[in-house]
C-alpha cells in the first residue's frame, strides 16, 4: 500500500480514488467469505450482552432465504471490524497526496489514534450500551405487546449501536484537522462550545434511535469528554499553530 508523495491532476485523484476503493473491496470481500464460514462464532458475540435477554428466540428466522443472507450480513459486519484498520489507513491515505512535506508527519500518528478510537467507541458500546439499551427497548413491549425476535432483528440493532459508536469516536482526529488546516480556528470552537454540544447531542440522537435516555447520554457524554479532551490537547499540540490563527484574526 505505498503512499504517494507527490500532488495530482484531478484524474490522478480519481485514479487514485479507485485504486483505494479496489483494496478495500477487496479486503473486505476475503475478510466476509472467512465470515460467512465463521458466522455462528460472530453471532453469539454480536450478541452476547443481549443472549440473557433474548434467550433462544433470538435466533429466529421467518424466511427460508433469511439464514443464508444472515451469515453474509454476520460476515460483512466482521470483515468491517477486523478490516477497519485497513479501511481507515487507505481513506487516510487518499488524501495524503494533497498535503504538504510538513503536513504529511501527521498522517501515521493520527492513522493510529483514529483506528484505536474506532476500536474503543466499539467496546464502549459493546460492553456498556447494548444491554442497557436492549433491556429498554424489550420493556417498551408492556402487556400489551408480545416480542417475537428475530436473528436480523437482533443482528442490526447491535451492529448499528456498535458501528455508530466508532465513528462517533472519531471526534478526537476530526477536532484535529479541522484546527489544523483552519477549517474552524480552535479560539472559535472554544468560544461557542454550547453549539458544538448541541450538535454533538444531535448527533448521539440521531446515531441511537431507539430514543432510549441511556445510550443517547451515553454517547453524548462521551463525544462531549473526547471533545473537550481534544481541544486541550490540540492547544498544546498545535500552540504555534494557533497563535498564528489568533493574530491572523485579530489583523482581519
Amino acid at each position: 500500500m505505498p503512499i504517494g508523495p507527490a500532488r495530482m491532476p484531478f484524474l490522478g485523484h480519481v485514479n487514485e480514488l479507485r485504486k483505494r476503493l479496489t483494496v478495500v473491496i477487496a479486503v473486505l470481500s476475503v475478510l466476509t467469505v472467512v465470515g460467512y464460514f465463521f458466522s455462528d462464532e460472530v453471532f453469539n458475540i454480536l450478541v452476547g450482552p443481549m443472549r440473557d435477554l433474548i434467550g433462544e428466540q433470538g435466533s429466529y428466522a421467518f424466511d427460508v432465504l433469511e439464514p443464508m443472507a444472515n451469515r453474509f450480513r454476520l460476515g460483512i459486519f466482521g470483515a468491517v471490524i477486523v478490516g477497519s484498520p485497513i479501511v481507515i489507513y487507505e481513506a487516510f491515505a487518499f488524501f495524503l497526496p494533497a498535503l504538504k512535506p510538513r503536513e504529511r508527519k501527521w498522517f501515521l500518528w493520527t492513522f493510529f489514534f483514529a483506528v484505536v478510537l474506532f476500536l474503543a467507541g466499539v467496546a464502549f458500546c459493546y460492553f456498556f450500551i447494548l444491554e442497557p439499551s436492549a433491556v429498554w427497548l424489550v420493556e417498551q413491549s408492556g402487556e400489551t405487546f408480545q416480542l417475537l425476535l428475530r436473528a436480523q432483528s437482533a443482528m442490526t440493532f447491535a451492529m448499528w449501536f456498535l458501528a455508530g459508536f466508532g465513528i462517533a469516536f472519531e471526534v478526537p482526529v476530526v477536532v484535529f484537522y479541522l484546527v489544523y488546516f483552519q477549517v474552524v480556528p480552535y479560539d472559535k470552537l472554544r468560544k461557542n462550545w454550547r453549539v458544538v454540544w448541541v450538535v454533538i447531542i444531535i448527533i448521539a440522537s440521531m446515531i441511537t434511535p431507539d430514543w432510549n435516555p441511556w445510550s443517547m447520554a451515553a454517547l453524548s457524554g462521551a463525544m462531549i469528554a473526547l471533545f473537550e479532551g481534544s481541544m486541550a490537547f490540540v492547544r498544546i499540540l498545535l500552540a504555534k499553530k494557533i497563535r498564528a490563527q489568533k493574530l491572523a484574526g485579530e489583523a482581519a
